[in-house]
């Protein structure tokens, strides 16, 4: 059976950018608005309060891990609603590599893993675009253990040491979403998958993504009305269901047109296209360019 989850994090290509460990002590708030890539925390140790612009305050704890896919401003501040009235900070990099923010001669109450990673793809702002602008994990051994591996190799200068750190990523975030799926996850795929009516739906479509679907189709697939598919859909995913069958369709086409030696006429085909000129009309419309010419550039 096709599990979009691993499609979609396949597709992203993510990869290690820079993770640092953070200590705090007393109150700070440290804000990041033009990091331009996605970001992760892990609370080793302590609490914390992450602030994404546009979503209410989530506190974190011990052992929790927070994923911002898309790159969204946040804010990342001590425990509780006092840290909001604090002037901003940035974190100072000790002798010893970490980094500290709040009262420098303080005993450290919280720890963080911190970082960004990346994701290789060109259509990563696509991909991204079906993900909750949001994760939050909680009490999972299973990413407890990862995020140890991957602080582990961080520190390390082991030889083979970016690729590893890139495979341990695509796990961590793979593991974090299959997580997020039981959680109250934003709208995304992840929020979709929960719903067991619309994971149905959401595995066929990934199954035969060239197949004449409509919203009546799917539905079926889902056993709800079409008006009742349509509006759970589009509450849960955050996109109507054509919509998303149009991203997951260029998505797919964009690695067609880029990896394989493929004319534009069977990769029409393969997402589901009639006709050559169809799709390159659909493509040019979304991605800004005729199929052929995105390929020579690739």
């Amino acid at each position: 059976m096709t599990d979009p989850l691993a499609e979609v994090v396949g597709l992203l290509q993510p990869g290690a950018r820079f993770s640092k460990v953070v200590a705090g002590a007393g109150d700070w708030r440290v804000r990041r608005a033009d990091a331009g890539l996605p970001f992760y925390v892990v609370v080793l140790e302590g609490a914390c309060r992450l602030t994404v612009d546009g979503q209410p305050p989530l506190d974190l704890q011990a052992g929790d891990f927070a994923l911002v896919p898309a790159s969204l401003p946040f804010t990342t501040s001590s425990a509780g609603p006092a840290a909001a009235n604090l002037p901003l900070t940035l974190p100072e990099r000790l002798a010893d590599g970490s980094y500290r923010v709040g009262n420098a001669d303080g005993p450290v109450d919280v720890r963080l893993l911190v970082g960004h990673c990346s994701f290789g793809s060109p259509d990563a702002a696509l991909l991204v675009s079906l993900l909750p602008q949001l994760m939050h994990v909680r009490g999972e051994p299973r990413l407890t253990a990862l995020v140890r591996l991957l602080i582990d190799e961080t520190g390390a200068e082991r030889p083979a040491r970016d690729e590893v750190l890139a495979r341990l990523l695509e796990v961590l975030l793979i593991e974090a979403l299959r997580c997020a799926a039981g959680t109250a996850a934003s709208p995304g795929l992840v929020r979709g998958l929960a719903d067991v009516r619309l994971a149905a739906a959401l595995r066929r479509l990934h199954e035969a993504p060239a197949q004449a679907w409509t919203v009546a189709s799917l539905a079926r697939e889902a056993a709800l009305s079409r008006s009742a598919f349509f509006e759970r859909f589009n509450r849960a995913v955050g996109v109507a269901p054509m919509s998303y069958l149009l991203a997951w369709r260029m998505a797919l086409a964009r690695r067609l047109l880029r990896d394989e030696s493929l004319g534009v006429a069977d990769v029409a085909e393969r997402v589901g296209y009639s006709s050559a000129s169809t799709f390159s009309v659909a493509f040019t419309r979304h991605v800004g360019q005729p199929p052929a010419r995105y390929a020579r550039s690739a």
